[in-house]
């Protein structure tokens, strides 16, 4: 986790750019619900100024990791083929260090024996400004979120 928050950011409301986050929770808990509100979070002040609707026009699951797939992350990502998302994917997957380096530490997360449950969304302003949020929750209730959104 401490990689990718290296590369992202750490947590913020800047509501531009990248930033990573970290729950620890019931492992039964609503990764929707726990993605929406990061969302929110990262998204600060301008989710009031803009309000909700346009915030919730973009956010949409993109794609749900299968329970018995291990295709892994950087395919899932890649696989992805939203027009408003298609753009972003090289950039979420190459950080200014390295590209290998980003991907690594995506697959060390995101890929772990321990996830269970993983959703890509879609999320942005339903204007100018689209992004990708990507939730994985453990077993042990352990939910990692990492946020890219640009204008």
């Amino acid at each position: 986790m401490n990689d990718l928050i290296a590369l992202y950011g750490a947590p913020s409301q800047a509501g531009f750019e990248s930033a990573g986050f970290y729950e620890s929770t019931q492992p039964d808990a609503d990764l929707d619900q726990i993605a929406l509100r990061y969302y929110q979070y990262f998204i600060g002040d301008l989710w009031e100024r803009f309000g909700e609707a346009a915030w919730m026009s973009a956010w949409k699951p993109l794609y749900t990791r299968p329970l018995d797939t291990k295709s892994g992350i950087v395919v899932e990502l890649k696989a992805i083929a939203t027009p408003e998302i298609v753009s972003l994917v090289p950039l979420f997957l190459h950080s200014e260090d390295s590209q290998e380096q980003t991907q690594k530490a995506l697959s060390a997360v995101f890929d772990a024996s321990d996830i269970r449950n993983l959703t890509i969304y879609a999320i942005g302003d339903g204007e100018a400004m689209s992004g990708v949020l990507v939730a994985g929750g453990s077993q042990m209730g352990d939910v990692t979120i990492v946020i890219l959104l640009l204008d």
